[in-house]
């Protein structure tokens, strides 16, 4: 069986064409970093629009490298979500609009459940029950997969996935875009002994964020004197933390990680 592949859920363009599900006849990817980078994040408008741009041609290039026409696939598959909503809109309506005009199968497909079945395009795919780890821009997780198609969510974020808190770090120190990779190589130079960041603790099971905690333990480290965000918060709302918990009210000893110039 030869399906085509269409990927749009967030600000990379890709197309594949598979046989028999494990496969790969080819993968065509366009990269969107050039777009977003001004900006040290991804922008959804700008995303769907770059989309609607790269579609076809992404397309095409992945059935011409595969050395097949759209009459010779025998289904389409789309990220139907979780994503971006206009960034989903272009690939879903592409794959719509093939599908009705060739009249191919067209099956909707969830993007999380496409990166755990990912696992299976090795050579050496899991055997059920296994443990997927997703970290996915916006979602970073871990699932129980017991069956085909049959999944239970052990633990999430709460509110940034590790690749938001790369992303958000980087654009606070000025290293770029992507943050992740950009991170990576600063790191490779640095003394990982210079800032101490606190270890995650997960008090009420593994729903938890631990990216979000380091990302604001970044913003204390690195703000300039009395410009701290977490000082700096006026909410009348009780804070469940005292202020002494800031990184900015510590001592500046070597390795406490609280001297801005310990990653010069």
């Amino acid at each position: 069986m030869i399906v085509l592949g269409i990927e749009t859920s967030c600000d990379e363009t890709a197309a594949a064409v598979l046989d028999g599900g494990r496969k790969v006849l080819s993968s065509v990817v366009a990269s969107q970093d050039e777009v977003h980078a001004p900006y040290g994040g991804v922008v959804p408008e700008l995303a769907s629009r770059r989309h609607l741009e790269m579609i076809v041609p992404v397309i095409r290039r992945a059935l011409r490298d595969a050395g097949m026409g759209l009459r010779d696939l025998d289904g389409i598959a789309v990220t139907q979500g979780p994503g971006l909503v206009g960034s989903l809109l272009v690939g879903c309506s592409a794959a719509k609009a093939l599908a009705w005009v060739h009249g191919t199968p067209l099956v909707a497909v969830n993007h999380l459940e496409g990166h755990i079945y990912a696992a299976f395009l090795e050579e050496r795919a899991p055997d059920y029950p296994f443990l997927a780890l997703v970290v996915s821009g916006g979602h970073t997780a871990l699932y129980v997969a017991e069956a085909p198609r049959r999944y239970a969510r052990v633990g999430q974020t709460r509110d940034d996935a590790a690749g938001e808190a790369f992303d958000k770090v980087a654009k606070l120190l000025g290293l770029g875009y992507p943050g992740g990779p950009a991170i990576e190589r600063a790191a490779r130079g640095g003394d990982a002994a210079a800032i101490r960041f606190p270890t995650a603790s997960m008090t009420d099971g593994l729903s938890t964020s631990p990216s979000a905690g380091s990302r604001r333990r970044c913003r204390c480290t690195f703000a300039a004197p009395g410009a701290c965000p977490v000082r700096r918060r006026t909410s009348p709302r009780p804070s469940r933390r005292p202020w002494s918990r800031c990184s900015c009210d510590r001592p500046s000893t070597p390795g406490s990680g609280s001297a801005p110039g310990a990653w010069s």
